[in-house]
């Protein structure tokens, strides 16, 4: 049911030693909306019980769903939180008004209830717990909000995209609101010109919706307190599934819905990948192609089921989606007590 992959690193440590938690310093959320809903049982299962006991430090890192997902597992409650934030997005029903200033609302909304001051105050005084919200600050006519200008910057960046991925630093640089004091070490082929900032009660909101608001489709996030001033967007765009190394000394635990990762948003389409040396230090749970088929419609959620199906039926198979999930959890708890190393794969790209 889960398929588990390991760079060579990662696989030699665990053949070593196995699955402990100590042993992951650094955890990843990616970009992909609904998409997530696949990881449900998972993330429960992983801060609900895998990394329970074990107070060291880790670095979450997500960007757009998976900064949403970094900021409820870094709360007191874990487990509520992220049930909170899946059961909410759910019901929320983001067709009712699609347009950019409907679906920032909407999602302001959201916020609200899943992250009130004090929840918000329980991420930013976890020790144990650092978040790092990816972002993309935008330059040029991408930071523009009337939809011709940008859609021709956009057009602009699938272009500079497509020669190579480095020409996008034209465009975009990559803004990380933490609340660790100590920035993130990435290695990267692109290299985008990166900054950090302190994430604060003020900027807080404004940081995770700035991370999740995907062009067009969302308002973007102009002059985010503390940061450089500016018009922010989704971090996917830069950070979509990610292409680099967290430098540290300990593995990342990177639940995802492919196998394949794509390095940003303009890669979905392309048959380039992330670069396998990035991963070297890291373990990939992944729904199995035999776990999906077995969902309802034999895909996980993804954004375009808010315009194929009816509310009722949408929230139907999503919620099924996330009892299913549980069996993900159970498939992974089930490796780290029994630990079978003919189940490590090397990765798929």
């Amino acid at each position: 049911m889960l398929d588990i992959y390991a760079g060579p690193a990662a696989k030699q440590q665990i053949l070593e030693r196995g699955f402990r938690p100590e042993d992951f310093s650094t955890f990843l959320g990616a970009s992909g909306g609904p998409k997530w809903f696949s990881l449900f049982g998972l993330d429960k299962y992983l801060f609900g019980e895998f990394f329970k006991d074990s107070f060291h430090s880790m670095d979450l890192i997500g960007s757009s769903a998976g900064a949403f997902r970094a900021s409820c597992l870094a709360q007191n409650d874990p487990v509520q939180a992220i049930s909170e934030l899946a059961y909410r997005y759910a019901a929320t029903d983001f067709a009712l008004d699609a347009t950019p200033t409907g679906v920032t609302r909407a999602a302001q909304q959201l916020l609200g209830h899943i992250l009130p001051t004090d929840k918000c105050q329980e991420v930013l005084d976890n020790p144990q717990r650092r978040v790092h919200f990816l972002t993309a600050r935008c330059l040029g006519s991408v930071a523009n909000e009337n939809k011709l200008k940008q859609g021709l910057g956009l057009a602009k960046s699938l272009i500079n995209n497509a020669i190579g991925r480095q020409h996008l630093t034209k465009q975009y640089q990559r803004v990380i609101f933490s609340s660790n004091p100590q920035p993130l070490s990435l290695q990267e082929t692109a290299v985008f010109t990166t900054e950090t900032v302190p994430l604060s009660q003020d900027n807080f909101h404004s940081a995770l919706l700035a991370s999740g608001a995907i062009p067009m489709v969302m308002l973007g996030i102009p002059d985010i307190p503390g940061a450089p001033k500016g018009m922010y967007r989704d971090g996917g765009i830069i950070d979509y599934h990610f292409d680099f190394t967290v430098q540290n000394d300990g593995l990342t635990l990177y639940p995802h819905f492919n196998k394949t990762p794509k390095a940003g948003w303009f890669d979905k389409n392309l048959k380039r990948t992330a670069s396998a040396k990035h991963y070297d230090k890291t373990v990939m749970l992944v729904p199995s192609d035999e776990f999906v088929s077995q969902l309802p419609f034999s895909k996980i959620p993804d954004r375009t089921d808010f315009e194929k199906m009816d509310a009722t039926t949408r929230i139907r198979y999503w919620h099924t989606v996330f009892e299913e999930t549980e069996r993900l959890a159970e498939s992974f708890d089930n490796m780290v007590k029994k630990f079978d190393p003919a189940r490590l794969k090397p990765l798929a790209f």
